[in-house]
């Protein structure tokens, strides 16, 4: 199964949009009824969503609702392969959707503290989330932080949440200059240092910075081959040639490396 590592958020009211995201290389298109369209534009985006996703399209596409309202005019929908909840504070935000969403796949978004300080609770509400992530631009005005750095542990705290639940690695939120390349990457890494995989971006261009940024360097492809090669069903711990551990978990983090490196 191919690894999702780019999400392209498109405004729900511009179906010319949601056409050219089809063809921006991000591995998913979100397509935003929520903050990307206008209160008087709603109903107009919601009919423009609904057309899009009434036939099959090459991509996973998910849609990011404006409240649960939403959800019975996507349901059913061939092209509809995943709901993005906003502001999910609590798990009952997520049952109240998950009712009404059939067995389509939900990631739920915190943006807020008492969503953070409910991380797992939400994260293993129910069997249809499939994952959480941070709504940063929410988050950092709900607590008042003006450095980047002052949101690492709510960033941290959703990593371990996620993974507690037995769901994908979390994917960063977007980086809302579309200008700044650098900033992105050197954001990546360090979202990539923080257990984060893939980002979510607001313009085509910042897909390829997230891809490069997130896709395993030939060093570590090269280094997860050798553990991999190394290792057997039953030799339990091991050292390699040169002096490096192995065990168990070194075994499955180097197939989750080449995993993601063999996303097609």
């Amino acid at each position: 199964m191919t690894v999702p590592i780019t999400w392209l958020y498109v405004p729900g009211d511009r179906p010319e949009l949601m056409t050219k995201a089809l063809s921006s290389g991000a591995d998913v298109v979100i397509v935003d009824l929520e903050d990307a369209v206008a209160p008087d534009r709603k109903e107009y985006a919601r009919a423009a969503t609904a057309e899009f996703l009434a036939s099959p399209q090459p991509l996973p596409v998910h849609v990011r609702i404006a409240d649960e309202q939403d959800v019975p005019f996507l349901v059913g929908l061939p092209a509809l392969t995943g709901l993005r909840v906003p502001k999910v504070t609590h798990p009952s935000d997520v049952h109240r959707v998950a009712a009404r969403a059939a067995d389509i796949a939900l990631f739920a978004l915190l943006e807020s503290a008492i969503a953070v300080e409910h991380a797992h609770a939400i994260a293993a509400a129910h069997p249809a989330v499939r994952g959480i992530a941070l709504g940063e631009a929410d988050l950092r005005a709900d607590l008042g932080v003006r450095e980047d750095s002052g949101l690492d542990w709510a960033r941290s705290r959703v990593v371990v949440a996620a993974r507690a639940a037995g769901l994908a690695a979390p994917a960063q939120s977007v980086y809302p200059d579309v200008r700044d390349l650098d900033g992105l990457a050197a954001s990546c890494v360090r979202g990539r240092s923080l257990g984060f995989l893939g980002r979510a971006a607001i313009h085509p261009r910042q897909v390829p910075v997230i891809e490069r940024s997130y896709l395993p360097t030939p060093r570590e492809i090269e280094e997860a081959e050798e553990v991999i090669s190394a290792a057997t069903a039953d030799a339990g711990a091991l050292a390699l040639s040169d002096g490096r551990f192995v065990d168990a978990a070194v075994v499955a983090a180097a197939r989750r490396t080449l995993t993601v490196a063999d996303r097609g």
